[in-house]
């Protein structure tokens, strides 16, 4: 594979490459679907991330905002690098296993760790 194939997205190609049949970029995985944008919270799975994104909704009874956290998992393809903290955008494609159906296709920003190892 000698280039990145355009994927329809307003997303920069990641600089290395890789020989995944999974990557939107490099294999023949097809982007369709929404997008999601959150943060990663696990990349212990092989290929594997958790995204968590979180929202708040009003509850009239008690006139106050609940926090909500919706989980999902995406696959990493080997020429991305995902830490835990990190903000990455992913998007919908056909099932590749039995809870993963969308792929990471963008890191947007970083996790910042102080010297201490707190965030």
């Amino acid at each position: 594979m000698s280039e990145s194939r355009s994927i329809g997205l307003d997303v920069k190609p990641p600089g290395r490459m890789c020989e995944d049949p999974n990557c939107p970029f490099h294999g023949a995985l097809r982007i369709r679907g929404k997008l999601q944008t959150g943060k990663v919270v696990s990349v212990s799975a092989k290929n594997m991330a958790v995204v968590q994104q979180e929202s708040t909704q009003f509850n009239k009874k008690y006139l106050r905002y609940l926090k909500k956290r919706h989980k999902l998992h995406a696959h990493i393809s080997p020429c991305l690098d995902l830490k835990i903290g990190d903000t990455a955008t992913i998007a919908e494609c056909r099932p590749i296993s039995k809870t993963v159906s969308f792929v990471v296709v963008e890191r947007i920003a970083e996790s910042v760790v102080s010297p201490s190892g707190k965030k």
